[in-house]
């Protein structure tokens, strides 16, 4: 059995489709199609259900391929240790986060390849919570940062890094924007713009709505909250964002940020990592500079913007 072997059934679980696994892997499609023969002939067990098409794996396919997922993951785990060892960390950092927490993530970056300098870093924030612990779960990504909500796996090691609270974007010509403050009640009579219903980040926004006895229907829906801020900059729609981008944008020129009260929420939002022994040597690194950065007080620093309570 060979490692490429592996990373052929892990590319085609993917994938779902021979040539675009094939080119994932830079081989051909012939070429990856035997390999996952004679890996089906090694383990005596039919992996690939084949038909005029790719029709997915076998119970036993679906099987193997976690196991693969976990073996390529310690190989690569075990190469960036001894990288470590003789020359300090080096290769790629995959980071997933969800939208709403992606405007924090470079206040981890930063301190990381300073720490690192023969890392580099991949980071995807257009993740669900679940897609984040999926991908920790299939070795996809080395870290996450996401809601720490109850219910995650006990296979998952958390570290929180701050409490995510919510302010009313607002054009400074609503009668509101002269307000220290807006209650959700006002914030849910106004046109509004939030991120899609499928996010986390949409749903936490919904249950306080709800809790207040309210549910506005919002005008227009996105799954980036850059795009929020551009719709607001048109003077035609406020929202609901996070604290946290602030820190990002300051409060743009034309608009007002109020912090949102009656009721005030905190939601936790963390560093995720697969809790195993010994584990990612990038996944130990990157918690190590979580635990000795203030990442919530660097985004109460907020350029522009009111104090917040």
């Amino acid at each position: 059995m060979l490692f490429r072997q592996l990373e052929y059934l892990v590319a085609l679980s993917r994938e779902h489709h021979f040539a675009r696994a094939a080119q994932a892997c830079h081989v051909s499609q012939p070429a990856l199609s035997e390999a996952l023969r004679k890996l089906e002939e090694e383990l005596d067990v039919q992996l690939v259900r084949r038909g005029r098409k790719y029709e997915g794996l076998t119970p036993e396919g679906e099987r193997i391929v976690v196991w693969a997922q976990r073996i390529l993951a310690d190989r690569d785990a075990l190469k960036d240790e001894v990288g470590a060892l003789r020359t300090g960390l080096s290769g790629r950092m995959r980071i997933g986060s969800v939208p709403t927490a992606s405007g924090a993530v470079s206040l981890l970056t930063a301190p990381f390849t300073a720490a690192h300098p023969l890392v580099t870093v991949e980071v995807v924030t257009d993740l669900r919570s679940q897609d984040i612990l999926r991908q920790l779960r299939n070795f996809e990504i080395d870290a996450g940062i996401t809601y720490l909500r109850p219910g995650l796996p006990e296979n998952v090691a958390t570290l929180p890094l701050y409490q995510e609270r919510y302010v009313l974007l607002t054009s400074a010509a609503d009668d509101l924007a002269r307000r220290a403050s807006a209650t959700w009640a006002e914030a849910s009579l106004l046109s509004l713009c939030l991120l899609t219903e499928a996010m986390q980040g949409r749903q936490v926004v919904d249950q306080v709505f709800a809790e207040a006895g309210l549910r506005p229907v919002p005008r227009v829906e996105t799954d980036s909250v850059a795009t929020l801020f551009a719709h607001v900059r048109t003077g035609n729609w406020a929202s609901v964002v996070p604290h946290t981008w602030l820190h990002v944008f300051g409060v743009p020129h034309g608009m007002r940020a109020l912090p949102l009260v009656d009721p005030v929420r905190a939601v936790p939002v963390g560093l995720v990592v697969t809790a195993r022994e010994p584990g990612s040597a990038m996944a130990r690194a990157l918690t190590e500079v979580a635990r000795h950065t203030d990442v919530a007080g660097a985004l109460e620093r907020l350029p522009g913007a009111p104090d917040l309570p």
